[in-house]
């Protein structure tokens, strides 16, 4: 199991590793060239500019069992089809029940501003603790979940 996260602008890298070092799980940080990132623990994959290229790209990397760490309800849904895991930085799981209403959400807001002729955003709220500790809380649930997931994968393969 491998952790990706979509590192553009993402609040909660830290606390990914943090986290994946106590469960000796790998990280792959990705960003587009326009971002800087360096770290001690992960793997910073610098992947070209241009639209939605991270996004490609992770989803590419990415297998089944892995977890992806992503904020755009687009990567989650592709993340999903392949068997991966995948968490929002506000620690909210995407899960096949809940992503269809995301993505239909998703689309009614573009739709509704673009008949408003608005298309600004006002923006998140400032990041409290609060958020960073539930976002680690539903973390650490979330690979304890996959991990599950994987030994009983592993086991139904052994009795074939």
């Amino acid at each position: 199991m491998e952790i990706f996260v979509d590192a553009d602008a993402c609040p909660v890298i830290r606390i990914v590793e943090d986290v994946a070092k106590e469960y000796g799980l790998p990280v792959t940080l990705l960003c587009d060239t326009n971002h800087i990132l360096y770290s001690a623990y992960s793997t910073v994959r610098r992947i070209d500019a241009g639209a939605d290229a991270v996004d490609f790209a992770l989803v590419e990397l990415c297998h089944r069992g892995d977890l992806v760490v992503t904020q755009d309800y687009g990567v989650a849904a592709m993340v999903l089809g392949k068997g991966a895991c995948a968490i929002h930085q506000s620690g909210r799981w995407y899960t096949e029940e809940n992503i269809d209403r995301l993505l239909m959400e998703r689309h009614l807001s573009k739709k509704a501003r673009r008949l408003s002729g608005r298309h600004y955003l006002k923006g998140q709220a400032k990041r409290t603790e609060e958020d960073d500790r539930r976002f680690e809380k539903s973390l650490r649930e979330l690979i304890e979940k996959c991990l599950r997931e994987r030994t009983m994968r592993e086991k139904g393969k052994g009795s074939m």
